[in-house]
C-alpha cells in the first residue's frame, strides 16, 4: 500500500505523541497535533480532519501498513499505547520497504565512479549490507564504527530541515563547562560529525561570532518565529579547511607542525594523513618527518597523543613543551596509584609506629592547582605576611575537590570508615619566617562552640576558631594527613618523631626524658607527598638551613567518635562509600 509524504508525517506524529506518557492524548489533541505538524513540515495550513485521524490510528493498529501498534483508548477518551516501549520506528521493514531500498541502492551505485560522488561508497556499502541482514536474517558483513550511548541523534532531522527552510531555533542549551543550561535564539547553518559525535555550527542571536554547539548537549530545542539572519562571513565548507577536529578559533592563524613518526608507525600515518594538508618532509632509517598546516587545538593534541611515543612534535616549541607536559602529567597519574600490598604495610607502621609517609600521593598538577587557589587567596586578602589558614577549606572551598581526591578517600576509609574530618589548616613556612616547634603533642582540636565539658581544658579562641584539649581516649581516635605542596627533608625542617610514642598522654617530664634518650626519625617527603601520624606521637620542626625554597603543608585532622554532651565539630564532612 502506497503512503504518501503527508501520511507518514502525520504516523510519526501520533507516535511522538503516544510514547509521551507524561499526557495525556485526546482525539482533538492528536488532530492538533498532526496540523502543527503539517504545517511546519509541509506548508499546509488547512488542518487535519477527524475523520483522516481517525483513519491513521485505525491503519497504524492493523497489518496494512505492518506496524499493528497497540493503540487503546483509557477511560473511553485518551489514546495510548498499551506497551510503553513500543515505536513504530523500532519495527522490522516491510517487504516492500526493502524492495524500495533495493531500488535506491542500484540507483546510487550508478554514481559511484563520478568524482562529485566519490564519498558514495562506503554509505552504499552500508545500506546494501544493512538490507541484505534484514532480508537474510544473517550477521552483518561491514562492522562500521558507531556509538550506542550517543544523545542528540533525535535532533538531527529537525536541525537539518531548519538549515534547509532557513528557520531560527529557540535552544537550552549547556556545555560541559557551563554550571547552568542556558536559553538563546540560534541561527542554524551546518551540520558536522566528527568521531561519531555530532555538532551544530550558527549563530547566536545578538553574537556575530561562529559558534560550535554539540548535540549531545542541547536538552530541547524548537522552531523560533524570530526572523533568520543568514551567514555574511567565508563558506562554511571551508570553515573546518585549517583544523584537525571541531575546535576552532577564528582570529588564530593555521601554523606548521613538524612531527616525527616511528619506522613502525609511518605506513599507517602516509596511508591514512592526519590532515589533507599532511605533506613528507624527510625520510629517515628511524622513521619520516611529516608537516600539517593546521590550527593548535585540542583535537590536534589529542592525535598526537594517541601514538605515544611513537611521535614526536619537533615545533612549533609551544605544542612541543604542551605534548611534553601531557605526557608528563599521564606518567605522573599513573605514579600516583597505592598499591594494595602497599597500603597494607604503611598503615600497619601507623598503627604501631605512629607514623607512615606515602610519597606520589597527589599529582604534580594536583599540587599545582592547590597552590595556585592558596597564592590567589592571599593576594585577594593581602595575607602575604601570614604563614597560616586555620580554616582552610571554609575560606577556600574550591580545595575540596582536589584535596579529596581518590588517593585520600581511600586511605582515610581503610583507617577509619567512619572517621570524618574536624580540622583543614595550611602553614607556610617561609625563609623570612624560619619558625620552629618544640617536643610535643598534638592535643587540641576545634570545636564550634565552648561548653564547659568534664574531660576538656585548655580551652582557646583563635582567628575565630575556638579549641580544647579532648579526653586521650578520644585523642587516640584522632589521626592527622599532613599534605605537602614542597619537598621536604632534614635542610628545610622536616618533621621529627619518636616512633612508637603515641600510645598515651605524656608529662613535660616525660617528654623531656624520651626525648633526650630516642632517636628521632626524619620524615622526609617529597612534593606531593603525605605524612600520617597520631597526634599524641611526639613530634617537632627545626629551623630550615636553606636560605630558599617555600615548605606548605596542609594538616588535616580526622576523627569518628561523637563527642559527649552534644559538643558540635567545627567542620564535618562525611566521607561517602
Amino acid at each position: 500500500m502506497p503512503i504518501n509524504r503527508n501520511a507518514l508525517i502525520r504516523y510519526r506524529t501520533i507516535d511522538c505523541c503516544l510514547q509521551n506518557r507524561y499526557r495525556k492524548w485526546t482525539l482533538d489533541d492528536l488532530i492538533d497535533a498532526c496540523s502543527e505538524a503539517l504545517y511546519e513540515y509541509e506548508g499546509i495550513d488547512k488542518g487535519v480532519s477527524r475523520r483522516t485521524v481517525q483513519m491513521d490510528i485505525q491503519l497504524m493498529r492493523s497489518e496494512k501498513l505492518g506496524y499493528e501498534a497497540p493503540i487503546i483508548v483509557v477511560d473511553k477518551k485518551y489514546y495510548t499505547y498499551q506497551d510503553p516501549n513500543y515505536s513504530i520506528t523500532n519495527i522490522p521493514l516491510t517487504a516492500q520497504d526493502l524492495g524500495k531500498l533495493n531500488e535506491v541502492v542500484e540507483m546510487l551505485k550508478q554514481f559511484k565512479g563520478f568524482t562529485h560522488f566519490q564519498d558514495l561508497a562506503g554509505m552504499v556499502q552500508k545500506l546494501e549490507d544493512k538490507i541484505d541482514v534484514a532480508k537474510s536474517h544473517r550477521e552483518p558483513i561491514i562492522d562500521f564504527e558507531k556509538n550506542e550511548g550517543l544523545w542528540g541523534l533525535t535532533y538531527i532531522e529537525t536541525l537539518y530541515q531548519a538549515i534547509s527552510d532557513k528557520k531560527s531555533l529557540h535552544l537550552t542549551y549547556q556545555s560541559f563547562k557551563a554550571r547552568n543550561a542556558s536559553k538563546f535564539i540560534f541561527y542554524p547553518y551546518l551540520l558536522k560529525e566528527y568521531r561519531n559525535r555530532w555538532f551544530l555550527l550558527g549563530m547566536r542571536e545578538g553574537n556575530q561570532n561562529i559558534q560550535n554547539l554539540a548535540l549531545d548537549r542541547i536538552q530541547a530545542l524548537e522552531l523560533s518565529e524570530e526572523p533568520f539572519e543568514a551567514y555574511q562571513g567565508k563558506s562554511l565548507h571551508s570553515y573546518f579547511q585549517d583544523v584537525i577536529g571541531v575546535t576552532i578559533t577564528e582570529a588564530q592563524a593555521p601554523e606548521n607542525v613538524i612531527l616525527f613518526v616511528d619506522k613502525q608507525n609511518a605506513p599507517y600515518v602516509l596511508t591514512k594523513p592526519l590532515h589533507h594538508s599532511q605533506e613528507l618532509v624527510e625520510k629517515k632509517p628511524q622513521g619520516i618527518i611529516i608537516s600539517l598546516q593546521v590550527q593548535l587545538n585540542f583535537e590536534l593534541e589529542r592525535e598526537i597523543l594517541g601514538f605515544g611515543e611513537m611521535m614526536c612534535v619537533i615545533a612549533p616549541p609551544a605544542l612541543k613543551r604542551r605534548i611534553k607536559e601531557r605526557h608528563k602529567d599521564a606518567l605522573d597519574a599513573y605514579m600516583n596509584e597505592i598499591h594494595p600490598k602497599s597500603l597494607h604495610h604503611k598503615l600497619n607502621d601507623l598503627h604501631h609506629r605512629g607514623s607512615s609517609v606515602f610519597n606520589y600521593f597527589y599529582s604534580k598538577k594536583e599540587i599545582n592547582q592547590i597552590k595556585s587557589l592558596i597564592h590567589l587567596h592571599f593576594k585577594n586578602n593581602s595575607l602575604t605576611k601570614t604563614f597560616a589558614i586555620r580554616a582552610l577549606l571554609q575560606e577556600i572551598p574550591r580545595l575540596k575537590p582536589l584535596i579529596f581526591n581518590h588517593n585520600l578517600y581511600r586511605v582515610v576509609k581503610a583507617i577509619d570508615p567512619n572517621a570524618f574530618l574536624v580540622k583543614g589548616v595550611f602553614f607556610d613556612k617561609t625563609p623570612e619566617q624560619n619558625w620552629y616547634v618544640t617536643w610535643h603533642q598534638d592535643l587540641p582540636i576545634n570545636l564550634k562552640k565552648r561548653i564547659e565539658t568534664e574531660g576538656f581544658t585548655g580551652w582557646t579562641q583563635k582567628d575565630n576558631t575556638i579549641s580544647a584539649c579532648p579526653p586521650v581516649e578520644i585523642s587516640k581516635n584522632i589521626f592527622t594527613i599532613r599534605i605537602h605542596l614542597d619537598d621536604t627533608d632534614a635542610d628545610n625542617g622536616a618533621l621529627k618523631v619518636i616512633l612508637g610514642s603515641h600510645h598515651q598522654k605524656h608529662s613535660d617530664a616525660d617528654i623531656q626524658l624520651i626525648t633526650q634518650n630516642a632517636i628521632p626519625f626524619v620524615c622526609e617527603v617529597a612534593l606531593g607527598g603525605v605524612h600520617i601520624l597520631r597526634p599524641l606521637i611526639l613530634h617537632s620542626s627545626s629551623k630550615s638551613t636553606q636560605q630558599e625554597g617555600n615548605r606548605g603543608v596542609i594538616h588535616l585532622e580526622f576523627c569518628s567518635l561523637d563527642l559527649p554532651n552534644g559538643l558540635e565539630w567545627a567542620e564535618k564532612i562525611t566521607f561517602e562509600k
